[in-house]
């Protein structure tokens, strides 16, 4: 034993009304520059378990703390637990609120989603887990019909891109995206009528040239499903050894010489806040690379993700995650004592000891 806080404990009244009052006065003080949390005791841990009673709310204005939520939330039912989710950099706009009972929660739901708090609306659901979530958008995914096309030129048009694609089905829309010259972003949206025709467009559209460019389609996703996939692939990057990488720094290249510092910036801009962009360069001229860094790892990698392959200007971009100098030489070191491994094996193979040597002559 320790003899370590765990960092609850219990406090038994002998009045229910002194307890509630503590409760109510206390809930959310700040003892030792830490905020407190108080509820009523619950023992029976598969209520706290099952999600019975917990909500989702989204959209939170940023002056909205887990103090306000409550506050906000307890006059439809005992709460057991309310809390904002936060970072570094304060809230994160959503929050959980988890009721003792169901009906409270449906309560709640009812009479607050779509409401103004702060001058902001909000959304209010019942919470749903990890794996309830990744099952719906399974569903979902197997009936697309709306399609993400990229890597094509400037050139391209709404009406261009509906020629293409119409041969496959109805066609409800199509959209190429662009900057505000009306230049093609080199990316756009494809929406059929029936899903067996957006997923023959994919099959026989995917990976074939147009122009000289090799186009990626896929079905869209909304951006939760690709903010999910982000997120378990960063997660899946840490695992397997990656977080020796400058997780939001990018390093960028393949960049047109007329590309500055503000238009990589302005060009990276949707995905997060930069802290900086800078194109690099050698007697005034462009060198065609250039590094963008995001205020998180989440936000360089929906970059990554959203830019890489797109074109920009003439050329479609590289973009990866960048390393410190020295991870790189090390990493390029450490590849070429083993190509010299397997070259040094390949001229000087070793016999097995326990099998006869070729006979000689």
């Amino acid at each position: 034993m320790t003899l370590r806080s765990l960092g609850y404990a219990y406090v038994n009244f002998q009045q229910q009304a002194d307890a509630e009052r503590a409760l109510d006065t206390m809930n959310f003080n700040i003892i030792k520059g830490r905020p407190v949390r108080i509820m009523w005791s619950q023992r029976d841990p598969s209520l706290r378990k099952s999600g019975v009673g917990n909500i989702f709310i989204k959209n939170l204005d940023k002056s909205i703390d887990s103090k306000a939520l409550y506050d906000t939330f307890s006059a439809f039912g005992n709460i057991l637990s309310s809390k904002v989710m936060c970072d570094e950099n304060g809230s994160k706009g959503y929050g959980f609120v988890h009721f003792e009972t169901r009906e409270a929660a449906e309560r709640a739901i009812e009479r607050l989603n779509g409401m103004l708090l702060n001058d902001r609306k909000v959304f209010i659901g019942h919470f749903k887990s990890r794996k309830e979530r990744e099952a719906e958008m399974g569903a979902r995914a197997k009936k697309f019909t709306n399609v993400y096309v990229k890597n094509f030129g400037e050139d391209m048009d709404d009406d261009k891109l509906k020629e293409i694609f119409s041969k496959f089905g109805q066609t409800l829309s199509t959209r190429v995206m662009t900057d505000e010259s009306g230049k093609s972003k080199g990316f756009g949206f494809v929406n059929f009528e029936r899903h067996e025709d957006a997923q023959r467009a994919v099959d026989e559209i995917n990976g074939k040239e147009l122009n000289g460019k090799q186009l990626y389609v896929a079905r869209a996703q909304k951006k939760g499903e690709r903010q999910t996939e982000l997120k378990r692939k960063f997660e899946q990057m840490k695992q397997d050894g990656m977080t020796h990488y400058q997780g939001d720094n990018l390093y960028v290249k393949n960049l047109d010489d007329g590309l500055d510092d503000a238009r990589l910036r302005k060009e990276f801009s949707p995905f997060g806040t930069i802290t900086s962009a800078k194109v690099m360069m050698e007697g005034g001229r462009s060198k065609g690379f250039g590094f963008v860094c995001f205020s998180s790892p989440e936000e360089a990698a929906t970059a990554m993700t959203e830019m890489n392959g797109r074109v920009v200007g003439t050329k479609p971009l590289y973009v990866a995650l960048a390393q410190r100098k020295e991870e790189r030489q090390a990493h390029l070191s450490n590849k070429y004592m083993k190509r010299m491994a397997s070259v040094s094996a390949v001229r000087n193979p070793v016999l097995n000891p326990y099998q006869p040597a070729p006979p000689s002559g």
